[in-house]
């Protein structure tokens, strides 16, 4: 965090990027296109200042008044006490028409604009002022040193008098704002043609931000900001130790368990039983009273819950009592960020100690993220910062046959890698697990026997008398 005294933009997620919000008594600029939310953001900023019991002043050259209040009504803002000064087009098109064949629309314009706003300022004295949009007085003037003259009269203007100036640029082309961007503060980009919406501050002028691209939405409440995860910038202590599965066969493989806040990476085809391997670990953790989070990107809630009573893993009464969270995540229903955010929320709240994602590949498709892996890493990274221990289940593209542990060339984010197999025996089909990565201790090298029963899952003898079996082609030594 900055040590600067900063204000709040009423935007939790921004002030994060922000590092606390906006430097008072400064100009910022905020462009985007058409519908990606600009004013909306302008409703949060004024909104805070009567939140604030401060004056607010608003500047629409765009909207009416009426219209103006009606749309920041819609996201549940209420600006009726914030003082509107409505320059917007006249409804009458015949309205100074006569006066423009003479004399230019800026020297129309320009001069009235400049008496009412000044005249607001020092009737009023806010300490807020949005100005939407810039894009008009852009318009009035199309000599670039008499624009610039009379924008940097008017920032200055209001920011002497204690005011904090936003204003919002519906840019015209990809150069229009380039002489804007050295006279004001900072400029906060919104843009809604990609996959996912996004907000990114381009300058922020005596501060630090966190740069980049970070999703935002906008709902019913206005607009809701998800930064990007910069995972080294949090951590917790915790005490070091390993996790039981509670099997013995699994336990004895790993060398007594898994390390506290290290990732494991379960791996095998569909059906093998990954997730009830997984569960394993979260049903010891509820024993110790320890909270574990699943987010299923493949299955309901109920059908994880079934599966697991039928198995004689009873984590219907883990999820009543408070130690267990299912929560299954729609395909294409998140962005990397926003995801993120929910499992950061989850973990600093309420002291979750594993988190298990279900699966990989579900993951991929749900956030459709232009760097799934790269956004997994920063998630893994955040998780062990924080004492949490991560497992990762990702489904293997061949049911039998050659073997992979991961499509996206993911092995390296994980500490410890178990795989899960299936073998044709004799004509009959078989499990095996074992574990080919741990890195903070030794481990078993042999592959055994498992089972998923009515009884729970068991791991069984080691495959002695078999080679071949990552191969995909086992066969029976002699």
């Amino acid at each position: 965090m900055s040590d600067i005294d900063k204000i709040s933009t009423g935007l939790e997620g921004l002030d994060e990027i922000l590092e606390g919000g906006l430097i008072p008594r400064k100009a910022y600029l905020v462009q985007g296109g058409p519908g990606s939310g600009k004013s909306t953001l302008g409703f949060h900023f004024l909104r805070q200042a009567i939140d604030n019991d401060e004056n607010a002043l608003c500047v629409t050259m765009v909207e009416s008044q009426e219209s103006l209040r009606q749309n920041a009504a819609n996201f549940d803002i209420d600006l009726s006490e914030v003082v509107t000064l409505d320059l917007s087009p006249s409804d009458d098109v015949s309205e100074n028409a006569g006066q423009y064949n003479v004399f230019s629309s800026s020297e129309v314009e320009q001069g009235p604009i400049m008496e009412a706003v000044t005249e607001a300022i020092d009737e009023h004295s806010p300490s807020r002022v949005l100005l939407d949009s810039f894009t008009m007085l852009r318009l009035l003037n199309q000599d670039p040193y008499q624009m610039r003259k009379l924008t940097l009269s008017l920032v200055r203007y209001i920011t002497k008098r204690g005011a904090t100036l936003m204003m919002t640029s519906e840019s015209l082309s990809q150069n229009s704002d380039d002489d804007a961007a050295f006279w004001v503060d900072g400029i906060i980009k919104l843009d809604n043609s990609s996959e996912w919406r996004n907000v990114s501050v381009t300058k922020f002028r005596g501060s630090n931000f966190s740069g980049g691209k970070h999703a935002f939405r906008i709902t019913g409440d206005g607009l809701t900001i998800f930064p990007r995860l910069e995972p080294n910038n949090y951590s917790r202590k915790f005490e070091d130790g390993q996790l039981s599965s509670g099997i013995k066969g699994v336990d004895k493989l790993l060398n007594g368990g898994i390390e506290k806040g290290t990732t494991s990476l379960i791996v095998g085809p569909t059906g093998v039983g990954k997730t009830n391997l997984g569960i394993q670990f979260l049903k010891e953790a509820a024993s110790r009273n320890e909270r574990s989070a699943v987010y299923s990107f493949e299955e309901s809630k109920e059908l994880i819950m079934r599966r697991s009573e039928m198995i004689n893993t009873p984590i219907s009464n883990m999820v009543e009592k408070g130690n267990l969270k299912i929560m299954p995540v729609e395909p294409l229903s998140y962005s990397p960020d926003e995801f993120a955010k929910i499992v950061r929320k989850d973990v600093e709240e309420n002291d979750t100690r594993i988190v298990m994602i279900d699966a990989m590949g579900g993951y991929h498709m749900a956030v459709r993220g232009d760097n799934t892996l790269e956004r997994l890493h920063s998630l893994t990274v955040y998780l062990q910062n924080m004492g949490v221990t991560t497992l990762l289940l990702n489904e293997t593209k061949n049911v039998t046959g050659h073997f992979t542990t991961t499509n996206m060339n993911a092995s390296y984010l994980a500490d410890n890698i178990i795989f899960l197999r299936y073998l044709e025996v004799n004509g009959h089909m078989q499990k095996a697990i074992g574990v080919l990565k741990k890195r903070l201790s030794d481990f078993e090298k042999s592959i055994r026997e498992y089972q998923i029963t009515s009884e729970g899952v068991k791991v069984g003898k080691k495959l002695e008398n078999m080679r071949g079996i990552l191969s995909g082609y086992p066969e029976i030594g002699t």
